[in-house]
């Protein structure tokens, strides 16, 4: 399209927003120009210059008309003024012809959703007669019970969308706060009141307007009221007459929807011209602090292609908080423990902080993220401040801690007024590492290593490239899951872009055969690479850093691996107080890495250790052995830190023999008083007393600001004497030892701030459902000074047993697999009709199949019946919120789908990456999954549009056979970790029942065909045994599945259709089975096999087949 010659300083483009660089500014806090202590139009006129200079071209202005300022504006009470704070009507005339000559478009607010309730629109209303139009204005209701299935927007300030009005006598409808009522788009007249309001502030000469909240315009019972159809009838009204009556301006949608939504805000080119791109920003944070490009790559292959005309706005930061309300729950925790790890950092489902003290002030990775702001698909949004690593205030009320006064010198009020600094409309920032004397626009003008100055290289360079703004975006897929690789291609113009979103320096191949004999040129120093060629292009990367390239031109290869093995030292020591709290700690620091490392439990294997420091070291007891805890945090370089506690001993007599026997020993010590060794308490059985006399002592020990802090319900006499310790297999990263018949210690190994949910649901357990899991009689806290504590031991009565349901299980598969194979040569196994497990729960069991199960179906029926009963207590309490059960939301249906695709995508790159080093025979199975990755996608897509989805419920989390103890004739289930390899916060999340169900019929199949892997048959009867582990486990996960739902069938918790049902029940072991592939492909073993042919099985079972028959 030919541009038009400049007007006004302007270039006539009706897409100028394509190639634009926008600015959101806060008026009130960028320069005061009359010593009020508030910003004004003026004084924003007067820092045009400054903007021009920056590269920026087009100003988004937050709300200027005048309001009660409620919230920060966006309660509107008059659309056709100018708030008096900031000026007048004509002075915002001469602001937008000044910003015109130089340069910039503006862009203004148009709230249309709602207004403020002081607004004479809502004053009439409310005093209007029921049905008048004048009342119609807004949305009116008897009760408040209408419209339950939207959603609270503001839940840490508002309890519900309606609120009384004594005035009116009846609710009014509001999707924010109760003091901004929603307009009711259904009158006419609200519609033709919004469309002058256009006209005039278009009229007035605006470029372009922000359409706030505009998924709420419309409300339908039934629905979520978002994203109606008579939302997008409006919009295309809205276009059209902006379209009839002026030439390029453009509608700016807000919209904060996953992307399908959010893309229908651009109709077909004939609503919005621009929506913001909400899920991609967390996804940017995201990606850098996992070190991983999953979440950038996948949220784009789920973004729409948009209409040729079309853009999305791209920010990192902005007024309101960080946004999390299109993350999974997952993923919220996950921002929430890595980015806002204080209370106050929070606010609704976000995180109120500025980009700077977001990434630590770390200059590389702001660098990185506005790397790729600006370089991925769409129009970059810088918010003010943010040019120059403006710091923020979290202590200040609503999102005002990150609305402060703009930094432009380290005079008073940091130059941004002359008003006393009482007067100011928000405290300038004072903060040491941000404060406005050393962090300020005039500094860093006069320093061209500043980040201002790189900022406005990086823009210059963007606009000079109109691939970023108009281009097409192909990712490529390097081996390096750090690093993040795309090109942007426009006409003749291809851009390669770099990044490595990693702390620790990358290398990266990539497969650029198309552009061979071109030469990648670096943007920013013209530095011109060697020619691709034939190879893989391989390039290497510092900590954090990107590079943009111009292809026009081309490189090759290199590799490195390394391993260990531990010794304990010889240390000189003044004892093991010294040690781990003295002067002798570093020595200790210097030989916990390999010590670590060498340890089955430690949970970083595989992953290289970057740094590791002892954070707190309390002594527990003197007695049998002098006992000290230290806790150890670990950084890798890659992935999140972790913290484990670690007992150490020390052992002077015959147990250094055993403990040496047992590698049980991190060093040994010459002292004053002698030859000692320090052990891990807990690998040398007779020093683990020493935690267990802990509890029993109800022990209460302080070192600093950490406190050791014991828990008992029992007489410690009551136990005495104690037994024998023995210990028991534990998985993961726990240490289980039982001391006679009497106590049992569970020892968590890693550990974060909260109540363990082990703890917690047995305690839950023994008050609700005695009897189904052991009693617990004591426990074992670390507090500190944050109010926080860990969980680092509990004890537990301990319950005779033959073992684990697992064992059990093998056994009786024993059986089973040599009555098959007594069965006459030429008998095949009876076929399992190719239907789903409910399907099959209410079939009768085929006579050989009967015969062959013999009394374990009694069992497999028994242990469903404890599996409902755990259901049924755990969600038997309604007013404790760690275990009320609550409903599915729309929002919360989302989240499971995408945690679902999430899991799905990382497990099949996992396994497209190690297909050649699997086994050949198993090649085949992976090959035609990946080739299936659609479908699988798609298998999981019903769950977006339950209707009957039940209750979300605390659940066992990683339920299985090994999480049941076998008493001789009933099951006690244990183990209520919830998975040690996910964070603390996802494991104490409510879900649904069935994933127990389906977890633990995954492991029955498990269970069958590890026997034959393990020598249940000879090798030569395997071939005849393996169709009939398929019918055992069939069968067996649908006689278990009986017994559930015979004891829960009623439950409210359990989806009411039994259509929902089977198909939640169904995606939920596919979804298990995808888990345990990626536990497979991570710990390579022959046991991969077993859930690809799960998946590949339930992949074949047609969708219809999941239901009983009528």
């Amino acid at each position: 399209m030919t541009l038009k010659s400049p007007r006004n300083g302007l270039v006539s483009h009706p897409r100028w927003y394509k190639d634009a660089v926008m600015y959101e500014c806060r008026v009130r806090s960028y320069f005061d120009s009359d010593g009020d202590g508030v910003g004004d139009l003026a004084g924003l006129a007067q820092k045009l210059p400054y903007l021009q200079d920056l590269g920026i071209t087009a100003l988004w202005l937050l709300p200027i008309c005048p309001s009660p300022g409620r919230d920060d504006g966006y309660d509107i009470s008059d659309y056709f003024g100018v708030h008096p704070e900031i000026g007048t009507l004509d002075d915002f005339q001469y602001f937008i012809e000044a910003a015109h000559r130089h340069g910039l478009r503006v862009i203004t607010e148009l709230v249309l959703n709602h207004t403020s309730d002081a607004h004479p629109w809502f004053q009439r209303a409310r005093r209007a007669k029921l049905g008048s139009p004048e009342r119609d204005f807004y949305v009116w209701s008897d009760s408040a019970q209408r419209y339950k299935d939207a959603r609270i927007i503001f839940k840490d300030f508002e309890p519900s969308n309606w609120t009384w009005d004594p005035v009116a006598q009846a609710y009014f409808w509001h999707r924010f706060f109760s003091h901004q009522p929603d307009l009711n788009f259904e009158n006419e007249a609200v519609q033709a009141a919004l469309l002058d309001v256009v006209d005039f502030w278009f009229g007035m000469g605006v470029d372009g307007m922000r359409l706030d909240a505009v998924p709420y315009l419309y409300e339908q019972e039934g629905t979520n009221c978002e994203n109606l159809p008579r939302t997008h009838t409006f919009l295309k009204r809205l276009r059209a007459h902006v379209d009839a009556k002026f030439a390029n301006r453009m509608l700016l949608a807000e919209a904060n929807q996953w992307p399908e939504d959010a893309a229908a805000y651009f109709g077909d080119g004939d609503e919005c011209h621009m929506n913001f791109h909400f899920p991609i920003m967390p996804r940017m944070f995201m990606a850098m602090k996992m070190e991983d490009r999953f979440p950038i790559i996948d949220i784009m292959d789920q973004t729409p292609q948009v209409h040729e005309s079309c853009q999305w706005a791209m920010f990192l930061r902005n007024h309101d908080e960080l946004t999390l309300e299109m993350v999974t729950d997952e993923e919220r925790d996950y921002m929430y423990r890595v980015y806002a790890h204080e209370p106050a950092m929070r606010i609704n489902l976000g995180i109120r902080r500025r980009l700077a003290p977001l990434v630590g002030n770390d200059r590389r990775k702001m660098e990185l993220l506005n790397g790729l702001l600006f370089s991925l698909p769409g129009t970059p949004v810088v918010y003010y401040g943010d040019e120059i690593g403006m710091g923020d205030n979290v202590f200040l009320g609503d999102r005002n801690g990150v609305r402060t006064p703009m930094q432009w010198s380290s005079d008073r009020n940091a130059g941004f007024s002359r008003a006393n600094p009482q007067r100011l409309i928000l405290p300038v920032i004072i903060d040491p590492e941000y404060h406005f004397e050393s962090l300020n626009v005039e500094a860093q003008q006069n320093n061209a290593n500043s980040l201002l100055w790189w900022t406005k290289r990086l823009i210059a360079l963007r606009k000079r490239h109109r691939a970023f703004g108009w281009g097409s975006i192909e990712f490529l897929a390097p081996s390096n899951p750090r690093v993040l690789a795309f090109i942007r291609e426009y006409e003749n113009e291809r851009l390669l872009i770099v990044a490595n979103l990693s702390r620790y320096m990358q290398y990266v191949e990539l497969d650029l055969q198309r552009f061979k004999g071109m030469s990648p040129v670096e943007l920013f120093g013209r530095t011109t690479m060697p020619m691709i060629g034939e190879l893989p292009y391989l390039l290497t990367l510092s900590e954090h850093a990107f590079y943009w390239f111009s292809l026009k031109a081309p490189k090759q290869d290199e590799r490195a691996t390394l391993a260990g093995l531990y010794a304990p030292p010889v240390l000189e020591s003044a004892g093991l107080e010294s040690l781990c709290a003295g002067d002798e700690r570093a020595v200790l620091e210097e030989h916990l890495p390999a010590f670590l490392t060498s340890r089955p439990w430690f949970a970083g294997q595989g992953r290289r250790l970057s740094g590791l420091t002892i954070t707190a070291s309390i002594p527990v007891t003197s007695a049998p052995y002098e006992t000290h805890l230290i806790v150890v945090n670990a950084d890798y370089t890659e992935g999140e830190s972790e913290s484990y506690a670690v007992p150490l001993a020390l052992l002077t007599d015959e147990a250094a023999q055993r403990a040496r026997a047992n590698n049980a020993v991190l060093a040994a010590l010459k002292t004053p008083k002698g030859e000692a060794l320090v052990v891990d308490a807990l690998d040398e059985l007779e020093a683990s007393r020493s935690i267990v006399r802990a509890i029993l002592q109800r022990t209460r020990t302080r070192a600093g600001s950490a406190e050791l802090w014991a828990t008992c319900n029992i007489d410690a006499e009551s136990v005495a004497p104690l037994g024998d310790p023995h210990a028991l297999p534990s998985a993961d990263y726990n240490a289980t030892v039982h001391f006679g018949d009497k106590l049992f210690l569970k020892h968590f190994r890693r550990i974060e701030d909260g109540a363990h949910p082990d703890l917690e649901i047995s305690r839950f357990l023994a008050v609700h459902a005695p009897g189904l899991s052991p009693r617990v009689v004591g426990s074992l806290e670390l507090r500190t000074g944050r109010a926080a504590y860990n969980t680092l031991a509990m004890l537990q009565e301990y319950v005779p047993n033959e073992g684990t349901a697992w064992s059990l299980t093998r056994r009786e598969l024993g059986r089973f697999y040599e009555r098959a194979l007594s069965q006459p040569h030429n008998a095949s196994p009876p076929a399992v009709p190719l239907r789903g497990v409910l399907a099959l729960a209410v079939e009768r069991l085929p006579p050989e199949v009967d015969e062959a199960l013999g009394a374990y179906q009694e069992q497999a029926w028994l242990l469903g019946k404890r599996t409902a009963e755990m259901h049924l207590a755990l969600a038997s309490v309604g007013d404790d919120p760690a275990f009320a059960p609550e409903p599915y939301s729309a929002l919360d249906r989302r989240s499971l789908y995408q945690s679902f695709r999430n899991q799905v995508g990382r497990v099949l790159r996992t396994l497209r990456a190690e297909l050649l080093q699997l086994p050949p025979e198993v090649q085949p199975l992976a090959r035609n999954l990946l080739a299936d990755e659609r479908a699988i996608v798609e298998r999981f897509e019903p769950l977006l549009h339950l209707t009957s989805g039940g209750l979300r419920i605390r659940c066992h989390g990683d339920f299985n056979l090994n999480q049941a103890l076998w008493t001789g004739k009933d099951f006690v289930l244990v183990d209520f970790d919830g998975g040690n390899d996910r964070a603390l916060s996802e494991r104490r999340r409510k879900r649904s029942p069935l994933r127990d169900v389906a977890s633990m019929m995954l492991s029955f199949h498990y269970a069958a065909e590890t026997a034959l892997l393990e020598g249940a048959v000879r090798e030569a009867d395997v071939p005849v045994a393996e169709p009939w582990a398929q019918v055992w486990y069939s069968w067996v996960s649908a006689i278990y599945v009986h017994g559930y739902l015979d004891t829960a069938r009623d439950a409210a918790f359990l989806p009411s259709d039994p259509e929902s049902l089977a198909m939640q029940l169904e995606r939920f072991v596919l979804a298990r089975a995808f888990r345990m592939l990626g536990w497979e492909l991570n710990t390579p073993s022959e046991r991969v096999a077993i859930p690809l042919r799960v998946i590949t099985r339930m992949m074949s079972v047609p969708r219809e087949s999941q239901l009983p028959r009528a």
